[in-house]
C-alpha cells in the first residue's frame, strides 16, 4: 500500500481498535506459483499489548500459504466508502474513496495444538458473547471429541509484525467546512449513505460525536 504522509496512521491504540473492530482479514503471500490470498478471522493476541495477532487456517491452506516459512501479509479493512465530488460544493473536484486500512507483515510462528485450541475457543467466545444465548465450546455432551476433530483440521498461527503500514484516508487534505459537509452527506439518506464511515471521519477529525 502506497503511503502518504497526510494519511499515515501510527497511533498503536487506534491500530489495535481497527484490528479489533474488523477481524475478517485477508492473508496474502507469494510462493512458487505466484500470489495466494485467503480470508480468515484474525484477532489481537490477548496476552500482548502490541500489534501481535493470532488466527488459524484450515488445512491445507497452511501449506498453500507457506505458513511459518514465508512472509505473510495480513490486511485489515476498516470503514470505507465512496465520496462524491458533489459534496465538495461548487469547486473543481474528482470522486474518491475514503478508507481505513492496516497491513501487518512478518513470518508467523505456528501454534502448538494446545495454543491453537485456546485461540479457537476465544474466537467462539468473542462472537458468541454477542448472542442472546451464546453457544460456547465444551457445553454439550461429547463436545470434547467434536472440538478435537475440528481443531485437528486447522493450523493456528501468531504473527508479530516486522512491518506495519496503516492508512487513514478520511479527507484530511480538505478544509474543515468541507469535511463537515462530507460527514453530513454520509449521514444523510441516499445511494452512498455510510454512517459508519461518517463516524470514523468524526473520530479522525476530532469532530463532535467522535471519540479518540
Amino acid at each position: 500500500m502506497r503511503q502518504n504522509p497526510s494519511f499515515t496512521m501510527t497511533d498503536p491504540a487506534e491500530l489495535r481498535r481497527v484490528i479489533a473492530d474488523n477481524p475478517w482479514a485477508t492473508l496474502v503471500t507469494a510462493g512458487d506459483d505466484g500470489l495466494t490470498a485467503s480470508h480468515y478471522v484474525v484477532l489481537l493476541d490477548e496476552g500482548r499489548d502490541d500489534l501481535t495477532v493470532v488466527g488459524h487456517v484450515g488445512r491445507p491452506d497452511d501449506l498453500i500459504l507457506g505458513l511459518g516459512d514465508r512472509e505473510l501479509l495480513v490486511v485489515f479493512q476498516g470503514p470505507h466508502g465512496y465520496i462524491s465530488p458533489g459534496w465538495y460544493g461548487d469547486v473543481q473536484a474528482v470522486p474518491t474513496w475514503n478508507h481505513v486500512s492496516v497491513h501487518l507483515s512478518g513470518i508467523p510462528e505456528i501454534l502448538s495444538d494446545e495454543e491453537n485450541l485456546r485461540v479457537l475457543e476465544r474466537m467462539v467466545d468473542v462472537f458468541e458473547n454477542r448472542m442472546p444465548q451464546p453457544r460456547h465450546m465444551w457445553e454439550r455432551p461429547n463436545d470434547e471429541q467434536f472440538v478435537q476433530r475440528l481443531a485437528a483440521g486447522t493450523v493456528g498461527f501468531r504473527l508479530t509484525p516486522t512491518r506495519v503500514v496503516a492508512k487513514r484516508k478520511l479527507s484530511q487534505n480538505k478544509p474543515a467546512t468541507m469535511v463537515q459537509d462530507i460527514i453530513a452527506a454520509l449521514d444523510a439518506p441516499g445511494a452512498y449513505a455510510n454512517p459508519t464511515l461518517a463516524a470514523e471521519m468524526r473520530r479522525a477529525h476530532g469532530a463532535p460525536g467522535g471519540t479518540r
